[in-house]
């Protein structure tokens, strides 16, 4: 089933090369849609694909790179949005 979430990640999760490390997760699993940092010190993420898929990102943003500190994770899921040909880094 597709499925669209957006994400928002907090803690120490921007300067730590968080966006760097959803792209490529979220590449590798061929999902869509983009990460971006907000000016309120969260990272954002977008993504749409195959749930079981995004929920392994998701287990994967929860981690984040060696120097980050992920403290939460908020997920907010709807129906698929068809806006994104491929995964990208704003």
């Amino acid at each position: 089933m597709e499925v669209h979430a957006t994400i928002i990640v907090q803690g120490l999760v921007q300067g730590v090369g968080y966006r760097w490390f959803a792209n490529r997760h979220a590449v590798a699993l061929g999902l869509k849609g983009y990460v971006k940092n907000n000016y309120d010190d969260t990272v954002q993420v977008e993504v749409e694909g195959n749930r079981s898929l995004v929920e392994e990102f998701i287990s994967q943003l929860k981690i984040g790179p060696r120097s980050a500190q992920v403290k939460d994770v908020r997920i907010e899921w709807s129906d698929p949005k068809n806006l994104f040909l491929g995964f990208s880094i704003k």
